[in-house]
C-alpha cells in the first residue's frame, strides 16, 4: 500500500525533522537576503521541490479517487447501500461543520482578536486581487455536476469526480456478473495508483523541508510575533475543535480513537507542513486500512469529506471574517453573524484542499457583508501558517468521520483483524509490484 513499517526512522519523525530543518534554512535565507524581492526569488527556487510534490499529488488524486470509489461502491452491492452511507456521512459532515462554525464564532466574539491590533490597517479601497463573486445556491449546485469527467480530473474537482464515480459505481454494480471483469480491472488500477502514490510519498520529507524553508525565507519568524494574539487565538480554537472531534470519536469508537490518531499522525504532519489536505489523502487511506475501515467505506466517505467536511476551513473562515470586521471596527449584530455562518456553510462546499483556497471563500463573504476586502491584506502574510492548522484539522476530521461511518455500517474490522491486516499490508508493501496479490480484505 502507501506506507510501510520498516525498521529505521519512522516517517513521522522524518517529516518533523524536515520541518525543523526547513525553518532553520528559511530563517538563514531571510537573514542573508534582507531585501524582500531577493528573498522571494531565492524562496521560489527552494519551493520547486514542494511545488513538484503537490503537482504529483494532484496528478494522482483524480484517478485514485475514481478507481477506489468506483470499486468501493461496486462492492456495496446496490444503490440503497450507497444512499444509506451517503446520508450517514452527510449527517456527520453537516453537524461537524456547524460545530466548527459556531465554535469559531463564539471564540472570535469572546477573544476579540481584531481589536487593539496595533498594526496599520490597509487602505479601505485596496484589493487582495481575489475572485469575490457572490455565490448562490444555483452556482453551488451547478458546480456539483461535471460537464465531463476529463474536465473534472483536469481541474482536480474532487466533488465532481465523486458525483461521476457514484453514478459509474452504481451502474457497474447493477450489471452484476457482466460488470465483474470491469470491476476487477478498475480494482487493479486502484492498486497501481496506490503503488505510484507510495513512490511519490517518498518525496514527502523533501517537500516539507522546501515548503517550510520557502515560507520562512519570505516572511521570517518576526511576522509571527506581530500576529501572535490572532494566531494564538486561532490555534486555541483549533485545539478545542480537535478535542471535540476526539470526544465525538471516543463516543462512537471508544478507546480505539486514540489508535486512529496515532495512525494518522504522519498524514497530520504532512498536511500541516504543506498546508494541503490533498497531500495527506493517500496517507489517510492507508491509515484507515490499518485501523480496520473497509476500503468501500473509506474510498466513499473520504472524497466526500474533502468537499463537505472541512472542519478546519470552517473555523478559519469564521475567525478570519470576524477578525477583519473587528479590525475595521465594523459592528456585526448576532443575527448578521448567524447569517454569515449559514452562508459560509454554503459557499465553502467544494472548496479545494489546497493552500489559500479558504481566502477565496472569505473574500466572497466579505463582499456580501460590505466588509473591506482590503482586510485580507492583513492576514496574507500569516495565511500560510493559519492554512497549516486548517489543513491538518481537515485531515483529522475526515479520518474520524470515515471511521465512525464504518462503525455505524458494521464495516469496521475488530481490532485483532485490523492488526492482522496491517501486518499483511506491511508485508505486501515490500514486494515488487508484479508480485502483489489482489487484496480483498479491505474491500470485502
Amino acid at each position: 500500500m502507501v506506507a510501510t513499517r520498516k525498521k529505521g526512522i519512522p516517517p513521522a519523525f522524518l517529516i518533523l525533522g524536515a520541518m525543523v530543518l526547513g525553518i532553520a534554512i528559511g530563517y538563514a535565507v531571510f537573514i542573508q537576503f534582507p531585501d524582500k524581492n531577493s528573498a522571494k526569488e531565492v524562496a521560489g527556487y527552494i519551493s520547486i521541490m514542494s511545488d513538484v510534490f503537490l503537482r504529483l499529488i494532484k496528478m494522482l488524486i483524480g484517478p485514485l479517487v475514481f478507481s477506489t470509489l468506483v470499486v468501493g461502491i461496486a462492492h456495496m452491492g446496490d444503490a440503497s447501500s450507497v444512499g444509506r452511507v451517503f446520508m450517514k456521512a452527510m449527517a456527520w459532515f453537516v453537524t461537524a461543520s456547524l460545530v466548527s462554525l459556531v465554535l469559531g464564532l463564539i471564540l472570535a466574539n469572546l477573544l476579540q482578536p481584531g481589536h487593539n491590533l496595533g498594526l496599520p490597517l490597509p487602505d479601505i479601497g485596496a484589493s487582495a486581487n481575489l475572485a469575490t463573486g457572490k455565490s448562490t445556491l444555483k452556482d453551488v449546485v451547478s458546480h456539483l455536476i461535471p460537464k465531463s469527467l476529463d474536465e473534472a480530473i483536469a481541474n482536480n474537482e474532487i466533488l465532481q469526480i465523486v458525483v461521476f464515480s457514484m453514478f459509474f459505481g452504481v451502474a457497474l454494480s447493477a450489471l452484476g456478473e457482466k460488470g465483474k471483469t470491469l470491476v476487477s480491472a478498475i480494482d487493479e488500477l486502484s492498486h497501481v495508483m496506490l503503488k505510484i502514490t507510495g513512490y511519490v510519498m517518498k518525496l514527502a520529507p523533501l517537500a516539507v523541508l522546501a515548503a517550510m524553508a520557502a515560507t520562512v525565507a519570505v516572511n521570517g519568524l518576526g511576522i509571527l510575533l506581530k500576529f501572535a494574539v490572532f494566531m494564538g487565538d486561532f490555534y486555541l480554537g483549533l485545539f478545542l475543535l480537535w478535542g471535540l472531534l476526539t470526544l465525538a470519536g471516543f463516543i462512537f469508537l471508544g478507546k480505539r480513537i486514540f489508535k486512529l490518531l496515532v495512525l494518522i499522525k504522519e498524514a497530520f504532519m504532512l498536511s500541516f507542513a504543506t498546508a494541503s489536505s490533498e497531500a495527506a489523502y493517500p496517507k489517510i487511506l492507508d491509515a484507515l486500512d490499518r485501523f480496520g475501515v473497509k476500503r468501500k467505506i473509506s474510498s466513499f466517505v473520504m472524497p466526500m469529506g474533502y468537499s463537505f467536511n472541512l472542519d478546519g476551513s470552517m473555523m478559519y473562515c469564521t475567525f478570519a471574517t470576524l477578525f477583519i470586521a473587528q479590525a475595521y471596527d465594523i459592528h456585526l449584530p448576532l443575527s448578521t453573524q448567524i447569517t454569515m455562518l449559514l452562508i459560509l456553510m454554503l459557499t465553502s462546499k467544494g472548496m479545494a484542499g489546497v493552500p489559500r483556497a479558504s481566502l477565496v471563500v472569505i473574500a466572497a463573504t466579505l463582499n456580501q457583508f460590505n466588509i473591506p476586502e482590503a482586510g485580507l491584506l492583513l492576514i496574507l502574510g500569516v495565511d500560510t501558517f493559519l492554512d497549516m492548522g486548517r489543513s491538518a484539522t481537515n485531515a483529522v476530521g475526515n479520518s474520524i468521520a470515515s471511521a465512525v461511518v464504518a462503525k455505524w455500517e458494521g464495516e469496521l474490522l475488530p481490532e485483532a483483524e485490523a492488526d492482522a491486516l496491517a501486518r499483511k499490508l506491511d508485508a505486501e508493501a515490500d514486494k515488487p509490484a508484479h508480485a502483489l496479490p489482489t487484496p480483498d480484505v479491505a474491500v470485502a
